[in-house]
This record gives structure tokens, sequence and C-alpha cells, in this order.
């Protein structure tokens, strides 16, 4: 069975970053796209920024452009297993990035995409990120 966890959603104050997690089992990641996505309740959900596991190729959007940063942990652990893990570092945060932060799975025709919810088939429960001034 497929599973996304994400993970490092919090509270912080206006100017504060944070690291959020996406970690996958059930599959390798090496051989997906792995996009990060928001939502605020009643509203659709944006993309932010996507990354090809396999050579690193990322795109962003312009929602959260210069203030994200996507990579993967490509590494392995303790135990030889490798860590299936991408994150998304948040900077500058602002009260209008307050939402629920999902990360997504897919094969994108060229292998990245454009962070379009139609490019995913898996996707995490989200982590929620709010953001006070």
């Amino acid at each position: 069975e497929v599973q996304l966890v994400e993970s490092g959603g919090g509270s912080v104050h206006t100017g504060g970053s944070l690291r959020l997690s996406c970690a996958a089992s059930g599959l390798t990641l090496v051989n997906y796209a792995v996009g990060w996505f928001r939502q605020v309740p009643g509203k659709a959900r944006e993309g932010i920024a996507a990354i090809n596991v396999k050579d690193g190729n990322t795109v962003y959007r312009d929602i959260m452009k210069g203030r994200s940063t996507i990579s993967s942990d490509n590494g392995w652990n303790t135990v030889h297993l490798p860590t299936n893990t991408v994150y998304l570092h948040l900077d500058s945060l602002r009260p209008g990035d307050t939402a629920v932060y999902y990360c997504a799975l897919g094969t994108p025709a060229d292998g990245l995409g454009y962070v379009r919810e139609w490019e995913y088939d898996y996707w995490g429960q989200g982590t929620q990120v709010t953001v006070s001034s």
C-alpha cells in the first residue's frame, strides 16, 4: 500500500520558516515526481513546487516562488534502506500562507509536469501551517 505522510507543519510568526517533510512508504520515490500543494478551506488547491526525484529537476509555481525550496533525500539510513523523503522548506512566511500543505506523488508525462493536481495519483493527509502576524 502506498502511503505519504507529511510532517513539519506548525505555528509561526510572520517572517518565520518551516521545513515540511513528505515520507513515502510502499514504493521508492526515485521513480516519481513529488509535488507540494496547499489548500485553504473553501478554496481550490494550489500547486507550489515539484521535484523529479530521479534527476533532481524542480519546478516552482508563482505562489511561493523565491520563498520555497523543494529537495529530496536520496540518502540511505543506518539500515541501508532509502530514506524516501522529500522536503519543502518555506521561508519568509506570511499570514496568507496559512493553509493545509499536502504532498503528492505522480508520473507526469515529461517526468516533472507543472504542479497540477491532475498529474498526481497519491496524496498525503496534509500538515497544517499557521502564520500569525
